[in-house]
């Protein structure tokens, strides 16, 4: 794959796949919250969700198709994890009841607690190793056509040229 198609594709799921990974977190948890204060009883739904959005999570931190997709989720999930803090300190940002009971329990949860704030933070810092730009290029090929004689450079067999720099007789 080039590497503008894997920046196209890093685009492409930086923008779809954050907000179905906080979605799915704060229904989760917001499901699980309300099932156990209002039953006692445990939330398999809630659990399963939460589930499904860590292995999305878990794509746009550790996948080769690019870093922009954990750059622009790490982007999304810092700002909404800083929220909170600002509203801390007596300025009001976010408006009353903008979510469904559910969802606003779970965002309040996740939220407050500093958990959008860790997994911003995370995600931009696996999206700056410099491995994660580079293509995933094959393996060089080397070829001994112009001379009769083994290249010096190319790794030698037996137990004594393992550490060697070059080709010593």
């Amino acid at each position: 794959m080039s590497n503008g198609a894997r920046h196209a594709l890093g685009v492409l799921a930086g923008l779809l796949l954050p907000p179905l990974v906080a979605a799915g977190l704060w229904y989760g948890v917001g499901e699980i919250l309300v099932r156990s204060r209002a039953t006692f009883q445990i939330s398999w739904l809630g659990l399963a969700v939460v589930a499904a959005s860590g292995l999305v999570l878990a794509f746009l931190a550790g996948s080769r198709l690019s870093p922009i997709a954990s750059l622009l989720g790490g982007l999304a999930f810092t700002a909404l994890g800083i929220l909170p803090t600002v509203e801390l300190q007596g300025l009001r940002v976010l408006p009353d009841q903008w979510l469904p009971a559910t969802l606003e329990a779970g965002f309040q949860t996740v939220a407050y607690s500093g958990v959008l704030l860790f997994l911003g933070v995370a995600l931009l810092v696996v999206s700056m190793f410099p491995s994660r730009w580079r293509s995933s290029a094959g393996p060089a090929e080397y070829s001994t056509a112009y001379s009769s004689a083994p290249s010096p450079y190319l790794p030698q067999s037996g137990p004594e040229d393992a550490t060697r720099p070059m080709y010593r007789e």
